[in-house]
């Protein structure tokens, strides 16, 4: 039985297993345009991560921000960036960003904040499969990969008509299986 077996384990025992879930979600928050190119493995247990943060987000408590913080970790209030432009260090909240921006976008929406989409370039090195995890746009809708086919129309067996036949004199029909047995052939 695999009960409570759920998830990959990425070669990663659960304690750096969590410090990459965190890492990853830090980096798909704070994002500017909400994508980050991972393997398609780490993307997939990413997503899991992420869309419970923002399940929290949406919910706006104080006790959702204290669950956010908790998962998140100690470094996720004060994280300090250097913009490149005039090289001050700017503070940015994660759980401002997500409580603030990420709560309200997807306020009306019941799951799947994300989408994967693999990439078709392998990753140097190991060659792993790579892939885009990204968050939704406000009011974006998931796309199918193939447009779901109609369905077929029903097959109408067409009956020849009754032909008509010239009268033929009938045979008469076959032997019926009798009740008595048949004797058995001389030999």
């Amino acid at each position: 039985m695999r009960h409570l077996k759920a998830g990959r384990k990425l070669g990663r025992n659960a304690t750096h297993r969590l410090a990459l879930m965190r890492n990853l979600a830090r980096s798909l928050i704070l994002s500017e345009n909400g994508r980050i190119i991972t393997t398609v493995e780490k993307a997939k247990e990413a997503r899991r991560f992420v869309e419970k943060l923002i399940t929290l987000a949406k919910k706006g408590t104080l006790h959702a921000r204290r669950q956010a913080i908790a998962k998140l970790g100690p470094i996720s209030n004060p994280f300090t960036i250097v913009d490149e432009e005039t090289d001050e260090v700017v503070e940015i909240q994660i759980i401002k960003k997500l409580f603030d921006e990420l709560g309200p976008r997807f306020q009306d929406r019941q799951g799947g904040y994300t989408r994967v989409i693999k990439r078709h370039e392998r990753r140097l090195g190991d060659g792993g499969k790579t892939a885009f995890l990204e968050l939704l746009k406000e009011g974006e809708t998931k796309v199918r990969a193939r447009a779901p086919s109609a369905a077929p129309a029903p097959r109408v067996r067409e009956t020849p008509a009754p032909e008509e036949h010239e009268s033929t004199p009938e045979t008469p029909p076959p032997p019926s299986a009798s009740t008595e047995p048949t004797p058995p052939p001389a030999s």
